[in-house]
């Protein structure tokens, strides 16, 4: 019988680092935002395995590379590891439905608030033996399709208001977070870490 685990699935830009209005492509424009090192830091003290997830339309409309986003996923964990930490896995998707691609287009599933990337996730744990505890598990993200994806996927959503901090828009189209914190470091301390046994 697989071994139960819990896992913290981020979303990237404006969650764990700083929304700059267009695409990541350099590691010069990756800027974690404050506490967010720390927080990450805490959640794998306290025993979460931490999973990227990330919409990367950048890709299919040709103003970033799958290398580039790859490199900048290597960066984060070099800037995580100053904080004695690192993230476990990391899942990005290309596509866009505005910018059909030939190559890129068969992964329409795993765009968020789609849960490609989450059953992705799910189904590489269980391969090395390990279940995700989805009662245990948060959906961390500054955007309502993270929410979305996070309450699809059976998750704990949870919104940070930073980013896009969709807070609004969220109690409009009813698609509510477990919880909405000002940032990732408030979202784990204040929550994640005081609600999960």
């Amino acid at each position: 019988m697989a071994e139960k685990i819990k896992v913290l699935f981020l979303d990237r830009d404006g969650t764990i680092n700083r929304d700059i209005g267009t695409y990541v492509t350099t590691r010069e424009q990756f800027q974690l935002i404050e506490g967010a090192a720390e927080a990450i830091a805490l959640a794998k003290q306290a025993g979460f395995e931490i999973v990227i997830i990330t919409n990367q339309a950048g890709i299919a409309k040709g103003i970033v590379t799958a290398e580039q986003v790859e490199d900048i996923h290597l960066y984060l964990n070099e800037l995580l590891t100053a904080s004695n930490t690192f993230f476990d896995r990391s899942y990005y998707c290309p596509t866009h439905p505005d910018y059909p691609h030939p190559e890129y287009d068969r992964f329409a599933w795993c765009r968020k608030p789609e849960t490609g990337m989450v059953d992705r996730a799910f189904a590489d744990y269980l391969a090395s033996g390990l279940e995700v505890d989805k009662t245990r598990s948060f959906f961390i993200g500054d955007k309502t399709v993270d929410v979305e994806c996070g309450l699809r996927a059976g998750l704990r959503p949870i919104l940070v208001r930073t980013g896009h901090g969709e807070e609004e828009l969220c109690r409009q189209r009813r698609i509510i977070p477990e919880y909405v914190a000002d940032n990732l470091y408030q979202a784990i301390t204040g929550y994640v870490l005081s609600s999960n046994v």
